[in-house]
């Protein structure tokens, strides 16, 4: 387990726990560059009413095996991930206990990239999934709302950051990245997580 002890975030039926640097800056600077350049980044497409649009980010799904994963109605096709976030995978298991087997990883570009409300709820990752969310590059505003009372919390995520949701957190909030358009540099966002297959 981690030394540094996290801030916890009092929510009602939830479990968030935030480390707001548990990367210095220059290292993690190096990761969001590292990932930035070897990950294999796609925009995917989205089906809405018939129409595809591809989606305000870039995304690389990675894992200790091939499996797919399906969100949203589409389904994505693990590659097996590289050393570097498999090291990465390894931290968040030392700084929260859980087993982590897969990755989604966003690459916001600049202010305009974004993620609507969901939740990480999928059937594929069980009833109370724990999700390790670290943030590299460009801070921005995480939001989260309650589906029941729609209760709303913010929350900038920092350069380094890790931000671990687990319990019931999935069942009863929604999250978001929302659009911040005066900014100009990227984020990328790796979220680890167990597949059951």
């Amino acid at each position: 387990m981690s030394k540094i002890q996290p801030q916890h975030i009092n929510l009602p039926n939830s479990e968030l726990y935030y480390y707001p640097n548990l990367l210095e800056l220059g290292v993690a600077q190096q990761w969001y560059q590292w990932l930035y350049h070897s990950l294999n980044w796609r925009q995917e497409s989205l089906v809405v009413y018939g129409k595809a649009h591809k989606i305000p980010r870039l995304q690389a799904f990675c894992g200790d095996s091939h499996f797919s994963y399906s969100y949203s109605g589409k389904k994505f096709k693990s590659e097996i991930w590289p050393q570097g976030v498999k090291q990465l995978a390894e931290l968040a298991t030392q700084t929260c206990g859980a087993a982590f087997n897969s990755v989604l990883a966003n690459l916001y570009r600049d202010g305009k990239d974004c993620m609507g409300w969901h939740a990480d709820d999928e059937a594929e990752l069980g009833k109370a999934p724990v999700i390790a969310s670290f943030s590299f590059g460009q801070p921005r505003i995480f939001k989260l709302k309650h589906r029941l009372s729609a209760q709303q919390y913010d929350i900038e995520l920092s350069n380094g950051s890790l931000l671990i949701m687990a319990g019931c957190t999935q069942e009863f909030w929604y999250h978001s990245l929302p659009k911040r358009l005066k900014l100009d540099k990227g984020r990328i966002n790796l979220t680890f997580r167990y597949i059951h297959t």
